[in-house]
């Protein structure tokens, strides 16, 4: 079983996210916490929090997703500067306009780019970090989206599929290294990254959650030494169902 008091800091790559603060601030505690993310100087309200959680410090540096020849050198400077890194928490992303990626290819190519290739980008150097290290947790937000891609997101639900694919086979290959995968899959999540999707007039699906309830699950399913985790746990056999369902059928689902 994982232990909270395992050593090294907390880094949160994408410092502003929602679930990724409300998640660093469950495991905060007597960590240097790192927050990486665009305009580093602009975090007071998440550093407040985390402080508030029981951090003993925390720092921030920047990070753009989008510039990939910049990781590898990030997250070195990151041990060198902080030393081991417990936990890394991976909860950067954009949700993008499905419509408009439909017709707008470099739309399209922007949620790919962030959402999944950004992502292959800083796992690589992170998993080798850590297994240098031999130690340490990388937490991976997915999504059930991309259990089965739906008609109604189908490029962001495509790159959640690449990223689950991506960190279930990297869990496996770190595999008796002494670092471990935790992939969290929530549903719907109600929050700033749905807020302008519910304002179009999309409902939120059934059984969603806010963020503080994704990171209540995320920080159990970590110190239970878990590999995955279903926000809620309702939604593993439901899935599982959906699988089998008729292409027919499946398109004609509703959000």
């Amino acid at each position: 079983m994982a232990s909270d008091t395992s050593p090294g800091s907390l880094v949160l790559f994408g410092g502003r996210s929602e679930i990724g603060v409300a998640t660093a601030q469950r495991l905060a505690e007597g960590r240097t916490v790192v927050l990486a993310a665009r305009r580093p100087d602009d975090l007071a309200r998440q550093t407040a929090l985390l402080l508030d959680a029981g951090a003993t410090a925390v720092h921030t540096v920047a990070f753009d997703a989008d510039d990939t020849d910049s990781h590898p050198g990030l997250i070195a400077s990151l041990v060198e500067e902080f030393g081991p890194i417990g936990i890394a928490i991976i909860a950067f992303g954009i949700l993008g306009d499905q419509a408009r990626a439909e017709v707008d290819v470099a739309h399209a190519l922007q949620i790919a780019h962030t959402d999944y290739y950004a992502h292959v980008s800083v796992l690589i150097p992170l998993a080798a970090a850590l297994r240098e290290q031999g130690s340490g947790t990388i937490i991976v937000f997915s999504s059930v989206a991309g259990i089965r891609v739906r008609r109604a997101n189908y490029v962001y639900g495509s790159t959640k599929a690449g990223l689950d694919g991506f960190a279930s086979g990297m869990a496996d290959s770190l595999h008796g290294t002494g670092v471990r995968m935790l992939i969290a899959r929530p549903g719907f999540v109600i929050g700033a990254m749905t807020k302008e999707l519910m304002e179009s007039g999309v409902k939120p699906a059934p059984m969603s959650k806010t963020p503080d309830q994704v990171a209540d699950a995320v920080a159990r399913a970590y110190r239970r030494g878990r590999g995955e985790v279903w926000i809620p746990a309702a939604l593993r056999p439901i899935f599982f169902g959906m699988r089998l369902l008729p292409r027919a059928v499946w398109r004609r689902l509703p959000r």
